[in-house]
């Protein structure tokens, strides 16, 4: 399939860069005319057969790095200094027509975050392939369809050639990004820009396309430049690390050496904040993430959890919790089918207590969550908190109720109207309660703003004036404001970066000692669950599979799927870089189910005081 042959670290090492770059500045034109420089001074090399991570928080450079040698800025309101150099070309120098026929899909091609929004919604994933053979390779239609077929089965597609003709709604996010990087190397590009390709999926599926990456490399011989936040990719991914600060690289060399020592506090107080799976072993009790000076790399001490779960009675009990949503189709809208999101799951939360929901996406993490506080009415079973079924509750008695459970969401700034100020937002369910004066809940709002580490005076600002980390502490405080005694966390800080990760858990830690709410943290970062857990429950298919304290689930996991959960969890350690998980790929099973399914009954044993595991077959 394609012309280059594979390159070893050695060839690497003494060929020509495939990119080079030398003291690039990007300026963006603000909306007083004025431009504002977010890059500056930006000088690496990329050679064939090499990957280099840019490595940084939000709003470092790394995305508009990528762009630049793409040419993907819009002229009219960027402007690019120095050179950048890509398969000899100046990227700085070439027009529209030169980037098309030079550089865009020839020498590089580039592999997005978010798929969805990058392929194109009413047309077949094969025929999106097929436009980039046909348009970079001259290749006549069906030679391009047997192309595209070959495409998706290397990048592991299970029946490529029956899925060749399915829109991209009908993929998994892991296997549209695989169809992403099929569309990618179509036009058999020198060097592959990854940029966070892995931020937004599942653990297991993050590490099939971290494998396929490097099978594709090795196979290829292409050059890639990966960027990311997650220390544990860059890790098991690149042959050297750029790390990005305010628009300049500030250190940068072998990825081993700088994970061994770091010469920069910038990146040392990275490293440091960097959640390691097993770091937990032999604490008895959740642990705070130390807190880190990112200006000098010092860290703190790591404190436990002061205080202890009351045992005496829970505060939640689930039990047998069934949740059911039907498929309609055919000419008169008919049921045809049913699907089993969440299936017989009971489980029970203390006061003072984090019990952590973790699996894959689509497995009913989130709809368990939803079912709890009835967001939804397909649910059956019971859900008692603190001694009332809140299945049984009428339209009013649940809504003075749901004073006593709150949530916090995955995305702050969609749950918040963009026309209202915080300080709006966060008073208006105290009033909705009837819990005080308009005055007082100003005042608390103000309280609550000091004590998720903002400002009293951010209350009149807007939610798009906040950083997605500070947006985070807003939905906290705003939860707070009820003085709820549960509080669902709704993979709360999954798309923030490490930094700003630990400090968030460190807060609801902080929440949890002072004022003994419980938690329903639900998850697939693994890493940050043994953090904040007391207990972990493991779901897959809508059903928990593995439920026990948390040492007796990470440490000793019975259940299979558990195993391969932990053990696709990426360690930040260079030295298993070249390591492969040799996992079968296939797309999670659906739970859609014919409508007259009935599922089997399911046994559990308890292998430990507390750990209970589902006994399957």
């Amino acid at each position: 399939m394609t012309d280059l042959a594979p390159l070893t670290p050695a060839h690497a090492a003494s060929a020509a860069p495939i990119l080079s770059i030398r003291g690039l500045a990007v300026s963006f034109l603000g909306a007083r005319k004025s431009w504002t420089r977010v890059i500056e001074g930006l000088s690496f090399d990329v050679a064939p057969g090499e990957t280099v991570a840019l490595v940084g928080e939000s709003g470092s450079g790394k995305s508009v790095t990528a762009l630049s040698v793409l040419g993907l800025l819009d002229p009219a309101t960027s402007r690019l200094e120095g050179s950048i150099l890509l398969d000899g070309h100046d990227v700085v120098k070439l027009d529209e027509a030169g980037m098309i026929r030079h550089i865009r899909g020839r020498a590089a091609a580039m592999i997005f975050q978010e798929p969805m929004t990058s392929l194109h919604p009413i047309y077949r994933v094969g025929e999106q392939i097929m436009e980039a053979l046909t348009s970079h390779r001259d290749m006549p239609r069906a030679e391009a369809r047997r192309q595209a077929i070959a495409l998706l089965e290397r990048v592991r597609i299970p029946n490529a050639a029956g899925r060749i003709d399915d829109y991209p709604h009908a993929f998994s996010g892991g296997m549209r990004q695989r169809v992403m990087i099929a569309m990618a190397l179509a036009s058999r590009p020198k060097l592959l820009i990854a940029d966070e390709p892995t931020t937004a999926l599942d653990v297991t599926v993050q590490g099939e396309i971290l494998d396929l990456l490097k099978d594709l490399q090795a196979e290829y011989g292409m050059a890639m430049l990966f960027i990311t936040h997650d220390m544990g990719v860059v890790a098991e991914m690149a042959d050297r690390t750029v790390v990005m600060l305010r628009g300049r690289a500030v250190e940068q060399g072998p990825t081993a050496a700088i994970f061994a020592d770091p010469q920069q506090p910038y990146t040392r107080a990275l490293l440091a904040s960097v959640p390691v799976l097993g770091s937990m072993k032999g604490e008895p009790a959740p642990l705070r993430f130390p807190v880190v000076d990112m200006k000098t790399g010092i860290a703190g001490d790591a404190l436990p959890l002061r205080s202890k779960p009351d045992l005496s009675a829970p505060i939640l009990d689930v039990r047998d919790l069934v949740t059911r949503f039907d498929l309609r189709g055919g000419l008169l809208n008919r049921r045809v089918a049913r699907i089993h999101a969440v299936e017989n799951v009971s489980f029970r939360i203390f006061p003072g207590e984090t019990l952590s929901l973790v699996g894959e996406s689509g497995c009913g993490k989130s709809t368990t969550g939803k079912s709890i506080i009835r967001l939804n009415d397909r649910s059956t079973g019971s859900v008692r908190l603190g001694g009332d079924d809140l299945f049984g509750l009428g339209a009013e008695a649940m809504r003075r109720k749901r004073r006593e459970i709150q949530m916090i969401p995955q995305d702050p700034l969609a749950s918040m109207n963009p026309r209202m100020t915080v300080g709006d937002a966060l008073v208006e369910p105290f009033m909705e309660h009837r819990m005080g004066t308009g005055a007082e809940g100003r005042a608390k709002a103000a309280r609550l703003m000091e004590q998720v580490g903002l400002t009293a005076a951010m209350l009149e600002r807007y939610p798009h004036e906040f950083s997605g980390g500070q947006r985070q502490r807003v939905c906290i405080a705003r939860a707070l404001m009820l003085d709820p005694r549960l509080i669902i966390a709704d993979e709360s800080v999954s798309a923030l970066d490490v930094s700003v990760k630990a400090q968030v858990v460190n807060l609801l830690l902080d929440i949890q000692d002072r004022m003994g709410i419980a938690f329903l943290f639900i998850s697939h970062d693994i890493a940050v669950v043994e953090r904040i857990s007391h207990r972990i429950a493991v779901m897959y298919m809508g059903e928990i599979v593995e439920i026990g304290p948390r040492a007796e689930i990470l440490e000793r996991p019975r259940h299979a799927y558990t195993r391969q959960l932990i053990g696709a969890v990426t360690v930040p350690d260079p030295a298993r870089r070249h390591l492969r998980r040799n996992q079968a790929v296939t797309e999670l099973r659906t739970p859609v189910r014919p409508l007259d399914y009935t599922p089997p009954a399911r046994r559990y044993e308890e292998v430990a005081p507390g750990h209970l595991v589902r006994i399957d077959g």
